[in-house]
């Protein structure tokens, strides 16, 4: 039955009728799928209150969220060539990473890069399950890593918030929850600053703050904003986040195969559960019923159920069995990271086709994102004959042509471009201009005359290349067409 239950996915609710495991054991209850763990049957929220985690995943993941706060605080202050390293500036349609600069010209490469991302998030949840979740998600880290141990400092552990969300409003619980609000919100004005940061540029964002209000209104109203909203986010909807809002955990049921690992429960070695008596040879399962797994769980589950939506990977019950195994001289490892398959079968993480044909399309498309961005030009061009426009005759037999071009400036310095003939005999004047001078990070539109003789001309509809010329240097050939009158020779 157990391993009937363990291929259950996340969004296979079934409710089944409570079965005995045996005379000695309590009935496994799969009611659990019937539900969200945070909900209750009158749909009213059932508010978490977990344990502080303690072991070496905990240990690993906070190393690792010292990382990342670093980066993600700094980035915005690191500069290449006096301009930001990140740059996400929707508003203005203009990207910078690593230095370079992207225009939405260039957007197609975001494109890709974001099917890219997709197809390598399924590939990683089918190989490693919701490791994102636990390790990496923004989420996660700064509920977990920073939130979460304020509110330990302030109000105490599980059990003594517990008391307190139960108390009536007196000095102390008055003095300890506008401590917490306090502090939350003072951290979500922090991380909405500098969320602003990646995407109007931290000189702006300092122009934001430093001067009067209302010469920058929509600023101050955005940092508002973006500050309740990760307030709202940390100090209220917390776990609802991953289990309501965010569609990842309901991917699981479709990306989720029995080779994925996951944080799971060993059923073959834990079942039958029982309490720990020392003085007494154990005859049954590792698993001592202690509930500590459900205890230290951010989502409130039981990973003894098996693999649920709400479970995030974040290895706290990994820590919390651990630590029981150790006090009761049973070997760790009853929860850790493995595959159904692992388990059930006592075999090993094979690279199935599945994982093969994923790959394959990884593959594929990191070659293509490779090629675009090693391809991309620094700056973007455009000559189009102006529409609606036909021939002109010109003296000593000539023809021209009317063309409006586009000069986009990807880079930070200013540009001198120049336009020569490539594969015809004529002539080019610019209109109204002398020079192309392309201002850095900017763009530069104008018209342009291509001449022609009229013997040169055979056809409707004649292809001619044009080449762009920068300081001597050919860093270009448009192609376009020339239209003239059909002759016949």
């Amino acid at each position: 039955m157990w391993k009937e239950k363990q291929l259950h996915l996340p969004l296979q609710r079934t409710a089944q009728k409570p079965t005995k495991m045996n005379d000695n054991n309590a009935q496994l209850n799969e009611s659990f799928r019937d539900k969200v763990a945070t909900v209750d049957e009158k749909g009213k929220r059932i508010w978490v209150y977990p344990q502080k985690p303690q072991g070496k995943f905990y240990n690993a993941r906070t190393w690792l969220s010292i990382v990342y706060f670093i980066l993600f605080f700094t980035l915005p202050f690191i500069k290449v060539n006096g301009h930001p390293l990140f740059l996400i500036n929707v508003i203005e349609r203009r990207f910078i990473l690593f230095g370079q600069i992207f225009w939405p010209q260039d957007f197609f490469i975001f494109g890709l890069g974001m099917v890219l991302f997709v197809v390598f998030v399924a590939l990683f949840t089918v190989v490693f399950g919701r490791l994102f979740c636990g390790w990496i998600c923004p989420q996660t880290i700064f509920m977990e890593m920073v939130f979460r141990k304020i509110e330990y400092f302030i109000e105490g552990n599980a059990a003594e918030q517990k008391i307190l969300a139960k108390a009536q409003w007196n000095t102390d619980k008055i003095f300890k929850k506008s401590a917490k609000w306090i502090s939350f919100w003072a951290l979500s004005f922090l991380i909405s600053n500098t969320f602003l940061a990646y995407v109007i540029g931290i000189d702006e964002l300092r122009k934001v703050v430093v001067d009067p209000l209302n010469k920058h209104v929509g600023g101050f109203a955005a940092i508002l904003i973006f500050t309740t909203v990760f307030f709202f986010v940390f100090a209220w909807m917390r776990e609802q986040v991953c289990t309501t809002i965010c569609p990842y955990g309901r991917l699981q049921g479709v990306l989720l195969d029995r080779n994925s690992i996951v944080v799971a429960y060993d059923h073959e070695r834990g079942e039958q559960r029982g309490k720990f008596n020392k003085k007494e040879t154990r005859t049954i399962g590792d698993c001592i019923d202690c509930h500590q797994c459900v205890k230290v769980c951010p989502t409130g589950i039981d990973i003894r159920n098996g693999t649920q939506l709400e479970c995030i990977n974040c290895t706290a019950c990994i820590d919390a069995c651990n630590k029981m195994m150790e006090a009761v001289n049973l070997p760790t490892g009853l929860i850790r990271y493995a595959s159904e398959a692992n388990i059930s079968d006592k075999k090993k993480t094979t690279f199935t086709g599945r994982m093969k044909a994923y790959s394959a399309v990884m593959a594929v498309l990191l070659i293509a994102e490779s090629f675009l961005l090693v391809s991309r030009t620094d700056v973007g061009i455009t000559i189009l004959r102006t529409p609606g426009q036909l021939y002109q005759k010109q003296p000593n037999h000539q023809l021209s042509n009317l063309y409006n071009y586009k000069l986009l400036n990807k880079t930070y310095q200013e540009m001198n471009l120049h336009f020569e003939p490539e594969n015809f005999k004529g002539r080019i004047e610019l209109v109204g201009e002398k020079n192309l001078k392309v201002p850095k990070g900017g763009d530069l539109t104008g018209s342009l005359f291509v001449y022609m003789d009229s013997t040169d001309i055979r056809h409707t509809e004649t292809d001619i290349k044009i080449g762009v010329w920068q300081d001597g240097k050919k860093i270009k050939i448009v192609n376009t067409s020339f239209l003239g009158p059909f002759t016949e020779y």
